[in-house]
């Protein structure tokens, strides 16, 4: 049971099969980009634009394999070939974020804002608020690498406007959290995260549930607020035995160890320490190992 971001996914291939009744050669294609399965999805691209050297939809896929390979030139032409093929505005609204895509990969920020702005712009006028909310985040996302929290926090406020369930109001709402975080706005980061919460408790999945939970308890602990870090991190460990997701039962446990040495119980912090270590062992986690040695490094 491990948090899987789906919005860093962007166009997850359930939701863009389902923009357009795609061929199932192209639906498969988006299938293995999601998988990582590059020369699959090279493979099925080029055998659609064998037939059809115009087929839209290949060329979209197609683009995105060039980007995923680390060739922008060949994936910009592509992408510039696929625009040329139709006047539709939510297509346009795709090929420009998928462009935004392939210029963020290749760390060009300022390029692929502007292909985000384009996106936006055309979902607008698709009226299609799904994709003018995933370009406001984009450009957020952007501005969050690059440490403009200031900046990413108006676009990402504007971007939970346009959410349309509760399931992207939990998204938003986390982000949101997270950028008040970086911002040490620890209130405000508290309100939204619980927020988030709800959300993610309401229709989330599992994993989801437990993430936002650590987070809050995260956020309490660095606003002193000790008695709700430790009920919603308990809460959050007896969920994560329950569930099987011994992962997330590491994690909060040691982020409660933090509040323990903060409220002075350091033998009770050792304990919990104890435990997580103990979890990444079993289960071969090496990265989970070295995240609470990195976490607790200096709490003793």
């Amino acid at each position: 049971m491990k948090l899987k971001i789906t919005l860093a996914l962007l166009l997850s291939s359930l939701y863009f099969n389902n923009v357009y009744a795609l061929s199932a050669d192209m639906a498969a294609c988006n299938l293995a980009l999601e998988s990582a399965d590059v020369a699959a999805a090279m493979a099925l691209a080029s055998k659609a634009l064998s037939q059809n050297k115009n087929d839209k939809d290949a060329l979209i896929c197609q683009g995105r394999v060039y980007s995923a390979k680390g060739d922008l030139a060949a994936a910009l032409a592509t992408l510039q070939l696929a625009a040329k093929q139709t006047t539709d505005a939510l297509d346009q609204s795709i090929i420009a974020l998928v462009t935004g895509n392939a210029y963020k990969a290749a760390k060009q920020y300022e390029s692929a804002t502007a292909s985000y702005e384009k996106s936006l712009g055309y979902a607008q006028t698709a009226k299609n608020q799904t994709f003018a909310r995933i370009s406001q985040n984009l450009m957020a996302d952007i501005q969050f690498d690059n440490k403009q929290f200031a900046a990413a926090l108006v676009l990402y406020m504007a971007g939970s406007k346009l959410a349309a369930n509760d399931n992207e109001r939990g998204e938003s709402f986390e982000k949101i959290a997270l950028t008040q975080h970086k911002l040490k706005q620890h209130d405000a980061a508290i309100e939204y995260q619980i927020k988030a919460f709800m959300m993610h408790e309401k229709v989330g999945t599992l994993d989801q549930y437990a993430h936002s939970g650590i987070m809050l308890g995260r956020y309490y602990s660095l606003a002193k607020n000790n008695i709700s870090a430790t009920s919603i991190l308990n809460k959050i460990i007896k969920f994560s035995k329950d569930q099987g997701g011994a992962y997330y039962e590491a994690q909060a446990s040691y982020v409660l160890a933090k509040v323990k040495v903060a409220t002075g119980d350091i033998a009770a912090a050792k304990v919990l320490v104890a435990q997580a270590n103990l979890i990444a062992k079993t289960s071969g986690d090496q990265l989970l190992a070295d995240e609470i040695k990195q976490e607790t490094a200096d709490l003793f």
